[in-house]
């Protein structure tokens, strides 16, 4: 597999080409994900942020038009409590944020601070949420496919380190693997 890095486009950058999103659609219908909420993995998200101490937590399904969060922990107190910015909801399409790029890498993405890295600093998610610090991992099926990501995300540069990138990729390992049983055996998550 190659992949080739976005190109600028202004300020903003191209969201990385994705030539496996249309199975991964038909993949996540088969598995009935990606189209509603799903109160298991919201409980899943709430964990992962309190591992991480991270404000936003989100097991997200990525398909050719848009990523659902169907599992989303967003912190406390609204719009207030973020300077004026927008909730994160559970829809968000392809060319916000960081889950687009671990899914076409199909590794672990660390941002300690998004303003370091040119590529990643113009993302949407920057100015409309405020985010400043990203952690994903993607969830890779036993067929080798990638279904989304396990994110987490901060709105301070923040230093995950090595037991960050351990814990989200053993997280979504975790996720994965219970994902595949309940497909193989109808098992809740």
């Amino acid at each position: 597999m190659s992949y080739d890095p976005p190109r600028p486009a202004g300020r903003l950058l191209l969201t990385p080409d994705d030539k496996d999103a249309p199975a991964r659609s038909r993949r996540l219908r088969r598995l009935g994900l990606g189209e509603q909420q799903e109160p298991a993995l919201d409980s899943f998200a709430d964990h992962l942020a309190e591992v991480t101490g991270a404000p936003y937590a989100m097991v997200n399904f990525i398909d050719e038009d848009r990523q659902f969060f169907a599992g989303l922990h967003t912190p406390a107190g609204g719009r207030a409590a973020r300077g004026g910015k927008p909730e994160v909801g559970r829809r968000l399409a392809r060319e916000y944020g960081y889950c687009p790029y671990v899914v076409v890498r199909r590794k672990a993405l660390v941002l300690e601070d998004v303003g370091d890295y040119p590529r990643f600093a113009g993302n949407p998610v920057v100015d409309e949420y405020g985010i400043r610090s990203y952690l994903g991992a993607p969830l890779i099926d036993t067929s080798g496919m990638v279904l989304g990501t396990v994110c987490v995300a901060d709105l301070a540069p923040r230093p995950w380190g090595k037991d960050g990138l351990q814990t989200i990729k053993a997280t979504a390992a975790d996720l994965a693997g219970r994902l595949e049983r309940r497909e193989a055996d109808g098992f809740p998550l």
